[in-house]
C-alpha cells in the first residue's frame, strides 16, 4: 500500500512545523541551545545542517521508513547480516574495530556502520526486486536457448605442477613443463587404448593427484556450467564442447594444473518453467553488475512510488541534483567498465 510521505525536517530529535512557524522540540522548546546573547533555536539547527549533511540523513530516513514496510519480513534478516558484519569486523581488527570503522568509512561509531549496513542490505533487496521487474520474456527465452544446459557426467585427470613458493620463476616453469608433459603423455595412452573409459579410469587411480577422485576413476558426477569453483577455470567450458564418451586431446590448464577431460553422458536440460524464476535472477544480477544505474533508478522509482514529496525547495533541489549526478557517475562507470 503506497504511503505519502511528508518530508520537511531532518531528524535530531526535532519535530516538523509549518515552514512560517518555528519548529518545536519534542518537550515543546524552541530553542536548542540558550546563551546570553540569545537563542539559537531549532529552525537555526535546521538551516544550517541542512546545507552540510541534511540531504544525506534525509534521504536515509526516507528509504528506511518505506523499506521497513516494504520488507517487513526480512528485518530480523537484515539485523543480523548486519551483527555479522560487525561480528567478523570485530573478530578481524579486535580492539582496533572502532578506529578501523572510523577511518574506513567514515563513521564515528560502531552503532552508526552497524545501522548504515542494515539499510544497506534492504536497499539491496529493492534493487534486486527492481532489477527483476527490468527482464523481459525476450530477454528470459534467449537466456534459456543459448546459456541453459542439461547437466553432464565426466570425469578428470589432474596433474599438478611441483611447485612451491620459495622455487626460482625457472624452476616454476620447469615444474609447470613437466606437469604438462605427464598429462600430454597420457592422453597418448588414452588414443591407443581400445577401452576409453576403462582405461582412463586406470590412469586416473594411478595419477590424479585429485585425491578426491582418484581413487573413483576421477569421476566428478553431473556437473553443470556454475557447479565447479572459479579454481577449475575453463574446465566446464571445455567439457560441454566434448561429445559424450570423447576426451579432450590436450591438457586444460586451471590454477589446479591440468586436466584431461572425459565427458561420459548427458541429461536433458530443465524445461523453461522449472528454471525461469532462476534465469531472472541470473539476467538480474548482470543487470546490476553491468549497469550501475540501475541501483539509483531502483531507489529513486521506490521513492516515487511511495509518493515521497520533499517540501522544502532548497533540499527538494539538493535531491534533484543528487539524482542528476548520481546517474552521470554511474554512467562514467559503465563506460570505464565497458573499456576494460
Amino acid at each position: 500500500m503506497k504511503k505519502k510521505l511528508l518530508v520537511l525536517a531532518v531528524c535530531l530529535m526535532l519535530t516538523a512545523g509549518c515552514a512560517k512557524e518555528i519548529p518545536k522540540l519534542k518537550n515543546g522548546e524552541e530553542a536548542v541551545v540558550s546563551l546570553e546573547q540569545g537563542k539559537i533555536s531549532v529552525d537555526d539547527l535546521y538551516e544550517e545542517i541542512k546545507n552540510t549533511y541534511g540531504l544525506t540523513t534525509l534521504v536515509n530516513m526516507v528509504d528506511k521508513k518505506i523499506l521497513e514496510d516494504k520488507y517487513k519480513d526480512d528485518l530480523e534478516e537484515a539485523t543480523k547480516s548486519a551483527d555479522s558484519q560487525i561480528a567478523s569486523l570485530e573478530e578481524y581488527y579486535g580492539d582496533d574495530a572502532l578506529s578501523a570503522v572510523q577511518q574506513y568509512t567514515g563513521y564515528s561509531t560502531m552503532e552508526a556502520y552497524k545501522d548504515y549496513l542494515y539499510l544497506a542490505y534492504l536497499q539491496n533487496l529493492a534493487v534486486e526486486d527492481y532489477a527483476k521487474e527490468q527482464i523481459d520474456d525476450k530477454q528470459i527465452e534467449e537466456y534459456y536457448s543459448n546459456e541453459v544446459k542439461g547437466d553432464i557426467e565426466v570425469s578428470h585427470i589432474l596433474i599438478t605442477p611441483d611447485v612451491t613458493d620459495d622455487m626460482s620463476d625457472e624452476d616454476k616453469t620447469k615444474a609447470e613443463d613437466e606437469a604438462k608433459k605427464k598429462a600430454e603423455e597420457l592422453i597418448k595412452k588414452l588414443d591407443e587404448a581400445e577401452d576409453k573409459k576403462a582405461t582412463f579410469e586406470t590412469l586416473a587411480k594411478e595419477n590424479s593427484d585429485d585425491e578426491a577422485t582418484s581413487d573413483k576413476g576421477g569421476s566428478l558426477g553431473y556437473i553443470n556450467t556454475d557447479t565447479l569453483s572459479s579454481d577449475y577455470g575453463t574446465f566446464s567450458e571445455e567439457a560441454y564442447k566434448l561429445e559424450d564418451g570423447k576426451y579432450t586431446t590436450s591438457p586444460v590448464k586451471s590454477s589446479l594444473g591440468y586436466h584431461i577431460i572425459l565427458r561420459t553422458n548427458t541429461k536433458e536440460k530443465a524445461k523453461l518453467d522449472d528454471v525461469k524464476n532462476t534465469i531472472i535472477e541470473k539476467l538480474a544480477e548482470e543487470l546490476i553488475s553491468n549497469d550501475n544505474t540501475t541501483s539509483v533508478n531502483a531507489l529513486q522509482a521506490l521513492r516515487k512510488e511511495y509518493g515521497m514529496e520533499i517540501n522544502d525547495s532548497e533540499l527538494n533541489k539538493q535531491y534533484s541534483n543528487f539524482i542528476q549526478n548520481s546517474l552521470a557517475a554511474a554512467i562514467e562507470a559503465n563506460s570505464s567498465q565497458n573499456e576494460e
